[in-house]
């Protein structure tokens, strides 16, 4: 990571926007994922009180690619208003996809290529492209070069039933053809990580993501989308009256006949957006505008996706106060995505004693243990949803938010990605 050079333009954060965020096959089911991006992007703006015209650059992330929109970015801000004059693209990261494109972002800032950009990620997982196998692909292909009525009746006759079977998207990493569930159940079964307390967790998760919604901290974080006439405008995975004893009667999800994960400490697929606008702290105090978090360092970091698939955080966390010269003791928000309970305790466990499992990092990385107060206070992704790649921006937004509500000093914001990513940011409240 690039240590702070005060050559470099420092990146600040204006707003930080997302839609609800909904459970895959309900609220937004119908919609595509460019769509929900243009709610955020809009949303952002008027947070800022600012208008299209002010955005340099759009960069957006994205998991669930609609073959339509290759370049949801570009879709998604013509859409919202944004001059077609203003360059936008789509990076992916899996799970990272949010903080790689704010990331991205900031770097444009701090090289004087940008004053401002609209940077985070969507996805509308109920909208998964579907296609046909291969073979059925390679008959399609040939049959477009087709021109004479017997050709034409000839690939017709060599259709069979099964190629018009669907080719549906696979969850599995590729290079392991290993599911996050399973490897997760895995890793629960290494470090003891029991049932109990993955369900106590989880609860705790969503208790405060509902304390949080009742006290209208997460609105303060919402713009409301509109689908066919009705206003969807809160979460809709937030379980109020979850109980350890409903948790508890719930069978395994991935191993059925001794696992511990289930769907009620595992999170769940979400149909989302989430965005956040940054700028130069130079723009920004020129035009006397009002800013919530000072970027203080990022880094991306990358793993064994075997043995250590969903533990990036518990790598980055360390690696990137080190690199800013900033003790834990110093952090006073933690926002640390949730994909599994077993999988962020397991982070938290590194993080305290510097060890997971048979993985072993040394003193350097032992850090502390995190105060509960100070881990996903408003509540995490197992109660609020996984939407993929939009997670970063949400937890950079509520970062932002948790430490101007309590005048702490200083974020951490990370996220555990597919493929062995991890990536960490370092926030300064403004």
């Amino acid at each position: 990571m690039r240590r702070r050079n005060p050559e470099l333009e420092t990146t600040v954060l204006l707003a930080g926007c997302r839609t609800p965020f909904q459970r895959a096959g309900t609220g937004f089911r119908d919609l595509m994922s460019y769509q929900l991006a243009t709610a955020a992007i809009g949303g952002v703006l008027r947070r800022a009180e600012l208008g299209p015209e002010i955005v340099d650059r759009v960069i957006l992330g994205a998991t669930v690619h609609n073959p339509r929109t290759t370049n949801v970015a570009r879709e998604a801000a013509l859409t919202a208003g944004i001059p077609a004059t203003v360059p936008a693209m789509t990076v992916t990261a899996a799970g990272a996809s949010a903080t790689a494109a704010i990331a991205t972002g900031a770097d444009l800032i701090a090289t004087g290529q940008a004053d401002v950009v609209i940077a985070g990620a969507t996805d509308c997982v109920s909208d998964p492209p579907i296609g046909y196998s291969r073979t059925m692909r390679k008959k399609l292909l040939a049959g477009r070069r087709l021109k004479s009525v017997g050709q034409k009746l000839r690939f017709l006759a060599s259709l069979r039933p099964w190629d018009f079977l669907p080719d549906m998207p696979d969850v599995r990493e590729f290079t392991t053809g290993q599911t996050m569930g399973e490897y997760t159940e895995e890793l629960a079964r290494q470090l003891a990580i029991g049932r109990q307390e993955q369900d106590a967790y989880a609860m705790a998760s969503h208790q405060r993501a509902a304390e949080a919604r009742d006290a209208g901290l997460l609105a303060e974080e919402i713009t409301p989308v509109d689908v066919d006439g009705i206003q969807i405008t809160e979460d809709n995975g937030i379980r109020d009256d979850t109980s350890l004893e409903q948790l508890a009667s719930l069978r395994p999800s991935f191993d059925r006949a001794a696992g511990t994960l289930t769907a009620g400490n595992s999170s769940f697929l979400t149909d989302g957006a989430a965005v956040v606008l940054l700028a130069s702290q130079r723009w920004a105090q020129g035009r006397g505008l009002a800013t919530f978090a000072e970027l203080r360092g990022q880094l991306l970091t990358a793993h064994d996706p075997g043995s250590e698939l969903l533990l990036g955080p518990a790598f980055a966390i360390p690696r990137l106060l080190a690199a800013c010269d900033v003790a834990f003791d110093e952090i006073d928000v933690f926002e640390i995505h949730e994909a599994f309970a077993a999988q962020i305790l397991a982070v938290v466990r590194h993080l305290a004693i510097g060890q997971v499992g048979h993985l072993s990092l040394g003193a350097a990385d032992r850090l502390g243990t995190i105060p509960s107060h100070k881990l996903n206070a408003w509540g995490g992704s197992l109660a609020i949803g996984n939407p993929f790649a939009p997670n970063g921006a949400r937890l950079v937004t509520t970062a932002a938010h948790r430490l101007q509500k309590s005048t702490g000093h200083y974020a951490v914001v990370a996220t555990c990605a597919g493929g062995g990513l991890g990536q960490a940011m370092l926030w300064e409240r403004c």
